[in-house]
């Protein structure tokens, strides 16, 4: 008992530290937010309710990012679920002038060349979705149910690297999580460790 207490203090200190404000815990409704795309259009999560959505944080300089879209994978994984009207939002919350940040013409360009096929890329330049999610590495997935409740929380998959090679080997824990929440089946992994590059944050102001 008294463990569990010191990790949970432990956890909560850590985020405080961070700068994070986290108001997300699997299995309760998923905090609402509004941002923008890159043609300026506005999305919010309630926009969504109905459907099953993932977000995934993205940072197209991660090579950890990069493994699955020079791969095509998560291309495929965004085409082959919005054919079961899964809606998938990919959002940056680099800060402006760090790695991932860019203008709406490159992030336009980007997408293009690679492919990529989410229902949206939204920007969180200031970091407040982000922080509100506890998102914490590029990528780091989580699945909002029709109701909109969260369902899964983490990484990707169950091996840490950026070599393309190991993505046959992996388990993909949200291809594993919507595919049982779609049938309807429990979820077997409803929370995971992410991995990746850190979220680029802009530093918090000294008060």
């Amino acid at each position: 008992m008294k463990r569990g207490l010191a990790i949970l203090l432990v956890t909560f200190l850590v985020s405080l530290a961070l700068g994070f404000a986290v108001d997300v815990e699997i299995d309760k409704p998923a905090p609402n937010f509004t941002l923008k795309d890159v043609d300026g259009e506005e999305h919010s999560l309630a926009d969504y309710k109905g459907k099953f959505v993932v977000l995934e944080w993205i940072n197209f300089d991660c090579p950890f990012v990069g493994k699955h879209y020079r791969s095509g994978h998560m291309q495929k994984l965004q085409k082959k679920y919005a054919e079961k009207d899964v809606v998938w939002l990919a959002i940056c919350s680099s800060a402006p002038g760090k790695q991932g940040h860019y203008k709406p013409k490159e992030i336009k360009s980007r997408l293009k060349e690679l492919e990529a096929a989410p229902t949206a890329y939204l920007t969180d330049e200031d970091g407040t979705v982000g922080r509100m999610y506890g998102a914490k590495t590029t990528p780091h997935m989580f699945i909002i149910d029709p109701e909109g409740k969260l369902i899964y929380a983490g990484g990707i998959d169950d091996i840490r690297s950026t070599d393309v090679e190991d993505l046959e080997k992996a388990e993909n824990y949200v291809a594993a999580a919507l595919d049982a929440a779609l049938a309807g089946q429990e979820i077997e992994h409803k929370t995971t460790k992410p991995y990746g590059c850190s979220v680029k944050y802009a530093e918090k102001e000294k008060k």
